[in-house]
């Protein structure tokens, strides 16, 4: 007789709006998990009250010193991401968290050693990668379906208005536009072309505070002979939302469109040797794929695409763009 299922206890660092989407929802349609503790330094009652947790906690080394949670969710800042992961895995913590993954590689690197020293797993939530969409992606360049691929093109654009103080606009806590948004695109195409790029160059308009309202940088990928890359991401006040990528080959062109968040609806349109076919591929929310993913990596052992020298890898990337376009981000060092 097969023995009870285990119950993995969640635990979120930070009473932040995107935890509803990326957990909440996905483990209440589950039976083996559980979000046990949320910790806010402003309203974590009321947080918890709100979303039927049982312990709210006004500290966040009050919730690493919960027993009773395996699994921290670190939604906080970027600029916040680095120590606090560093110290949910120090306190024997495995941790997802949210992108981008720190503020630069130099901080990836140090949480990535905490998580090799500490015996635990860090997993970075790119969401979108563990959904069947993505994977079909990457099987059709795999496959060889497009023939030798010469160029990609990148995009990730969202409207999201200036505002003084606010995360996404001010540079000292991870803002901008190559970090919220272009980090996702950064990742498809590191994900699809093995290898370190060269970013050859990068160009951006900023907001008062200095972050970048949008950014545009083309690379240079060693897969293939040589793939020329653009990446592009804008939050630049009325632009549509679109997540799309653009694979032209030797056979013909593969368009993706809504990768961030395919279960709201996407196509995928394929043309081979002059002749087009429009397709979509079945799944769940991204992140019910995600944390049927990490569940089934923390249970089992097994390692995940989006941990380890992954993460370090993207913000490599990251601040190699940032250096093109004439960031000084020295301070993040």
């Amino acid at each position: 007789m097969a023995g009870p299922a285990m119950t993995t206890t969640i635990g979120l660092l930070g009473g932040a709006g995107i935890a509803r989407a990326a957990v909440l929802l996905p483990v209440l349609r589950r039976d083996d998990v559980v979000v046990a503790a949320v910790a806010s330094r402003s309203a974590a009652k009321a947080y918890a009250a709100e979303n039927n947790i049982e312990r709210a906690y006004d500290s966040y080394d009050e919730l690493l010193a919960d027993p009773g949670v395996d699994l921290v969710y670190n939604a906080l800042p970027p600029s916040m991401h680095a120590d606090w992961t560093v110290a949910a895995l120090r306190a024997g913590k495995d941790v997802l968290c949210e992108k981008p993954f720190t503020m630069n590689a130099a901080q990836a690197r140090r949480v990535i050693a905490a998580a090799a020293s500490s015996g635990r797993r860090v997993i970075e939530a790119f969401h979108d990668h563990y959904h069947p969409l993505s994977a079909f992606i990457r099987r059709t360049v795999a496959d060889g379906v497009l023939g030798r691929i010469h160029r990609a093109e990148a995009v990730f654009d969202g409207s999201n208005p200036y505002v003084r103080g606010t995360l996404r606009h001010e540079p000292e806590l991870g803002g901008g536009a190559l970090m919220d948004l272009g980090c996702y695109p950064v990742h498809w195409l590191r994900s699809i072309f093995p290898g370190t790029p060269t970013v050859t160059s990068a160009s951006a308009t900023t907001n008062p505070s200095g972050a970048d309202l949008s950014m545009r940088a083309e690379l240079v990928f060693p897969f293939s002979g040589g793939v020329q890359a653009t990446v592009e991401a804008s939050m630049v006040e009325g632009v549509s939302l679109k997540s799309a990528l653009t694979l032209t080959g030797e056979r013909g062109t593969l368009l993706v469109d809504n990768i961030v968040f395919p279960s709201a609806g996407h196509s995928i349109t394929l043309e081979l040797d002059g002749v087009p076919r429009v397709s979509t591929v079945a799944g769940r929310t991204t992140y019910d794929h995600q944390l049927e993913a990490v569940l089934d990596a923390l249970r089992t052992g097994s390692p995940l695409p989006t941990e380890g020298d992954d993460s370090i890898a993207t913000m490599t990337v990251i601040d190699a763009i940032y250096e093109a376009a004439g960031f000084d981000r020295s301070a993040w060092e």
